[in-house]
């Protein structure tokens, strides 16, 4: 098991659509957060950001109940390292 990983982001963001397709191309499993149709969410991700609304924003729970990682733009390999973990 790899662990939990949340992506936020929205509909508009090109950086989004790139990275969803790349962890859909390596079969790694996400769920995705649309920030402008849910406040809290939006809130998680100014707090993670210094008040900026910046996607994406990915949440990942390792699943050895370490830590949570919480990663702006991120790479796939970063994703990928952080699942690791």
């Amino acid at each position: 098991m790899l662990g939990t990983v949340t992506m936020y982001s929205t509909t508009w963001c090109g950086y989004c659509r790139r990275l969803k397709s790349q962890l859909d191309r390596e079969g790694i499993a996400y769920t995705e957060i649309n920030i402008e149709q849910d406040p809290e969410s939006a809130a998680f991700v100014e707090k993670a950001n210094n008040g900026n609304q910046t996607v994406p924003t990915v949440r990942i729970v390792p699943a050895t109940g370490g830590e949570e990682i919480v990663m702006t733009n991120p790479s796939l390999a970063q994703v990928k390292q952080a699942l690791a973990v």
